[in-house]
């Protein structure tokens, strides 16, 4: 578990940024899930965020961000967006190792290079995880025909995108050979909530929360697989 010190207030903005865009309702013990720290430190957390206006608490305990929070938030978004596409596009990184990366480089960013991300990569785009800056909700997605693996039918698909907040997850998928754009069958959703797929690395079977990381969308049948 972090402590205090390694969760700054930006983390705790951008994770209610990310979760609102997703259409979650943000509690307290989100936060602390998310953010892997105590509950008293994310009480102590929102009290300061509270005082200094970037966020609302109400009377329902549901945490909502201020026009202040939601700006502050959003630039560090951006900055982490910048350093993992900066990470992977430039200097090569693998897809697996970045998020972790960006963490820590993204507090680092001055204005001024930022500036120079953005006029060397563009606001767009996708970072090495398929995303954007700021995550979609699911029926946006599905809208989309995009799917999460684990309500994916037996069939042949491409892996549009991760989640990615879940470093040593990454390294799960990225071991059983599961990336962004690699091509994957799914051979079974079975009785226990796990999923059989298939790759051209081998065969692979993905607990739930794994399968709910990774989001498809239908491809061709591929002649090796």
């Amino acid at each position: 578990m972090k402590d205090t010190i390694h969760v700054s207030k930006e983390n705790y903005l951008k994770a209610i940024l990310e979760a609102e865009a997703e259409g979650r309702q943000v509690i307290p013990a989100m936060l602390a899930h998310w953010l892997e720290v105590s509950p008293p430190a994310v009480t102590m957390a929102l009290r300061r965020l509270k005082r200094d206006a970037y966020v609302q608490v109400g009377d329902d305990g549901i945490v909502r961000l201020t026009d202040k929070g939601r700006e502050t938030a959003y630039r560090t978004a951006l900055r982490h967006h910048l350093v993992e596409r900066m990470l992977g596009e430039i200097f090569g990184m693998e897809w697996h190792e970045i998020h972790e990366e960006a963490e820590r480089l993204e507090h680092a960013v001055s204005p001024a290079f930022e500036a120079k991300l953005k006029e060397k990569l563009g606001e767009g785009g996708a970072c090495p995880h398929g995303n954007a800056v700021l995550p979609e909700r699911p029926e946006v997605r599905k809208g989309r025909g995009e799917l999460p693996l684990a309500e994916a039918a037996a069939g042949q698909y491409t892996v549009a995108s991760l989640e990615e907040r879940d470093p040593l997850l990454l390294a799960f998928l990225h071991k059983n050979g599961v990336g962004p754009g690699k091509r994957l069958r799914v051979i079974n959703q079975n009785y226990d909530q796990t999923v059989s797929i298939e790759l051209d690395t081998g065969s692979a079977i993905l607990g739930r929360p794994a399968a709910e990381a990774v989001w498809l969308r239908p491809a061709r049948p591929s002649k090796s697989m």
